[in-house]
């Protein structure tokens, strides 16, 4: 499925993306993460994909596969003054997010006019969506045999 077909935006402030309401504040607290360091997350996800590494460039984190970069953490990167992460996204997706909800999705530099999404690790992340989209990057990123993979890692039942 296109992750575009996954997306509604529903108001200003709330976004369904797979299912999943993005404004976290009226999450319920049962699903809410407990607190870790932002890259921490950030690594757990990344890492759990099938073949992912992590890899610096330019000073900065990159999470890859096959040498192919399919996210970025960035802490004040260039003197930003901000914390972020850049993901690849589906077609028309970077624009929905950022104008809906600009206090947590950006354009990044360097990446941004491909498409990418910048999302702010502030108090304000939301984890469940985010990992949705570094998901999809990694999707957009890994060759084939390895995404067959991951959709039957994905889909197998839990013990």
């Amino acid at each position: 499925m296109v992750a575009t077909e996954r997306f509604e935006q529903t108001d200003r402030r709330e976004t369904v993306y797979h299912g999943i309401l993005t404004n976290q504040y009226d999450a319920p607290e049962e699903i809410r993460m407990p607190r870790k360091k932002p890259l921490d997350r950030v690594r757990e996800i990344c890492l759990a994909l099938p073949e992912a590494t992590e890899k610096e460039a330019w000073g900065e984190p990159t999470f890859r596969v096959k040498d192919k970069i399919f996210a970025q953490y960035e802490d004040n990167h260039h003197g930003s003054g901000f914390t972020g992460l850049w993901c690849k996204a589906p077609d028309g997706l970077q624009e929905m997010l950022v104008s809906a909800e600009p206090e947590r999705y950006y354009v990044p530099k360097y990446v941004g006019h491909k498409g990418w999404i910048g999302i702010y690790m502030n108090d304000a992340v939301d984890w469940k969506f985010a990992a949705e989209l570094l998901a999809d990057s990694y999707r957009m990123t890994a060759p084939k045999r390895l995404l067959v993979q991951f959709e039957g890692s994905r889909s197998a039942p839990s013990a």
